[in-house]
């Protein structure tokens, strides 16, 4: 999953709260990545953060040129595109605990539904994030 972000230390910070570990830093430039990304001109921070059993990335980008474009829609959840993406937990109620603690909005309320406790929390520029405990 890659996420465009203004802020890249913050979205890190979000995502190592989740157990995330930043493993490569680059800033991407240049004509390969320009007809690679189909974006002239493009400079951007571009940080790979990962977790194992199993290997999740989550890659994120922060533009320095040119500007990303602005979604109004991206707080909800009926556009059209990316909608949310959901990581399994052992305990949900002390990781809501302790994300809560540390400064992190939940969208709702956990519920149970399917066999299994859910929570969604707003993660970095507004991005939808849920977390899931199985039965």
């Amino acid at each position: 999953m890659t996420i465009v972000v203004h802020d890249v230390q913050g979205a890190t910070s979000f995502f190592q709260l989740l157990g995330f570990k930043e493993v490569q830093s680059i800033v991407i430039a240049g004509p390969v990545m320009d007809s690679y990304m189909g974006i002239e001109g493009i400079e951007a921070d571009h940080v790979t953060l990962a977790i194992e059993d199993p290997h999740m990335e989550v890659q994120l980008l922060h533009y320095h040129h040119p500007a990303p474009i602005e979604d109004p829609n991206i707080h909800r959840l009926n556009r059209i595109g990316f909608n949310h993406i959901c990581f399994t937990v052992d305990d949900l109620e002390a990781d809501i605990a302790r994300l809560t603690g540390e400064g992190i909005r939940l969208r709702n309320a956990m519920m149970e539904f399917h066999d299994r406790k859910l929570v969604f929390l707003e993660g970095p520029e507004g991005i939808t994030v849920e977390l899931a405990e199985w039965y």
